[in-house]
């Protein structure tokens, strides 16, 4: 005899009911569609954007080359405190706020989203602020302690003091992105990153070299070209944003101070802001060890720095599109999904990543050539890629594998693989430097790092539980009236 009037009620994880978020669901590419288009068509606009920032990291290098070698030197100095600003608003906090929003949208819950995205806001601006005292206090002795002297280290600072005076922007305009692209929105990010790029090409070329009637302002043009061009792409999407032409549209007014809403971005973006700062940091430490092997080798390693950077753009825009994929799917409680869409992206990374690294390693002067005519430059560039840039593979592997787990929320196994590099960078070169080794003994140190790197990460990822259930969803069956 059948039971009468019993019902079957999905839950989710934690217990709540779930019908009206599979409602929402409904019909939904980021839940429902084929993986690998949807993460391709997710990642196409990203990478249009990311390789307009790859042109601005080739113009950059090219037009500060006719600066000369002590300004290659000094942008050298000062690129890895650029980089972590970049990563750390960009990938790290803003793929907490990425997965935050992704996850609250993926639980149909438009409302928390848009108030995520609030909190998100104030976050970027703290941060931004951060940046600006701590390099305006600490910037010259920063840049100094890395081997800074003499007109490098002038010309690097002159940099830091424009750049990092308005740090706010760069914040700012990254966290806006971010909340776009929790929505599943990266086409509009990646368009209004294009138009920056292209104009920041323009203004620091302008401004670093000087056309016309406007002078050469050297180092502090071409920051502030940056600076500029990095204003017009915020303005873009913030009014986008706040015109409510998006569906999470940032309740600032009224907004009401939550400790549940900080919580949730910084579960993974204070974590993972541990990442790009040990990234950032292993660069220093290994730019102050190169130091001691003079200007030539230092710019030779900033020319290869640049490659590393324009890859693992790369990579990042590949990764950036699997954090509202998994965050979505983990809000649905889809964790097989979010699994499968990690492991496509980091084979799609890895081959890409690995055939370009490669190339230039086996021709080196494609990408050499196009920054310095110094022999001694060059000659240290080609040792540097040779050893390299194949393993560049294995950095863009760490990227994807940081950028899934933060859409799990899960972060904290590739942050521990970055702290292993560092350790092996610090340990290695300390014993490198006791017994005298030349520069080719470090490039093979930086290469092995890569590997290590790559290997921990994705080893993080498949040793790590996404989702607070592995096991079936339990049904209740209400009382019978």
């Amino acid at each position: 005899m059948s039971e009468v009037g019993v019902v079957e009620i999905p839950l989710g994880l934690n217990g709540e009911n779930v019908l009206p978020r599979l409602a929402g669901a409904a019909g939904n590419p980021m839940l429902d569609g084929p993986i690998v288009s949807t993460l391709l068509r997710l990642t196409a606009p990203n990478v249009i954007a990311l390789s307009a920032g790859t042109c601005v990291a080739v113009a950059e290098t090219w037009y500060i080359g006719w600066l000369g070698t002590e300004a290659l030197a000094a942008i050298a100095l000062v690129f890895p405190f650029v980089m972590l600003t970049l990563t750390m608003s960009g990938g790290a906090m803003g793929g907490g706020v990425s997965s935050a929003i992704a996850r609250a949208l993926g639980a149909d819950d438009t409302h928390r989203a848009s108030t995520l995205a609030a909190h998100a806001l104030l976050i970027g601006v703290c941060f931004g602020l951060l940046f600006t005292v701590g390099m305006m206090v600490f910037g010259a002795a920063l840049l100094e302690a890395l081997g800074g002297r003499g007109n490098v280290l002038r010309q690097a600072v002159g940099y830091t003091h424009i750049f990092f005076g308005a740090a706010l922007i760069p914040w700012l305009m990254n966290t806006l992105a971010s909340i776009l692209r929790g929505t599943g929105n990266m086409r509009l990010p990646s368009m209004v990153l294009l138009g920056s790029a292209i104009c920041q090409i323009v203004f620091g070329g302008v401004l670093g070299l000087g056309l016309g009637p406007v002078p050469q302002f050297g180092m502090r043009g071409v920051a502030a070209g940056t600076i500029l061009a990095y204003s017009i792409g915020a303005s873009i999407m913030a009014w986008f944003l706040f015109a409510g032409r998006t569906r999470v549209n940032p309740l600032v007014r009224g907004l009401k101070i939550e400790r549940a809403m900080f919580f949730d971005i910084l579960k993974v973006g204070a974590i993972a802001c541990f990442s790009p700062l040990q990234s950032v940091l292993t660069i220093i430490i290994f730019t102050h060890m190169l130091a001691r092997f003079g200007n030539e080798v230092l710019a030779a390693y900033g020319i290869g720095a640049r490659l590393e950077f324009m890859l693992t753009s790369l990579a990042f825009g590949i990764g950036i599109a699997t954090v509202p994929m998994i965050g979505m799917a983990i809000g649905a409680g889809q964790v097989a999904r979010a699994r499968r869409t990690c492991w496509v992206a980091s084979a799609i990374a890895f081959a890409a990543i690995g055939l370009i690294g490669t190339f230039l390693a086996i021709y080196p002067d494609l990408w050499i050539n196009l920054f310095s005519d110094d022999p001694g430059v060059r000659e240290a560039g080609r040792r540097y890629l040779a050893t390299a840039a194949p393993m560049y593979a294995f950095l863009c592997l760490a990227t994807v594998s940081y950028f899934s787990s933060q859409g799990a929320a899960k972060v904290l196994g590739p942050v521990l693989a970055q702290t292993a590099r560092l350790v092996m960078i610090c340990v290695g070169g300390w014993w490198l430097i006791s017994i005298g080794a030349p520069a080719m003994s470090f490039f093979i140190l930086t290469a092995l790092s890569m590997v290590v790197l790559g290997v921990l990460s994705a080893a993080s990822v498949a040793w790590t539980r996404w989702g607070d259930s592995g096991g079936p969803v339990p049904a209740v069956r209400p009382p019978l009236s």
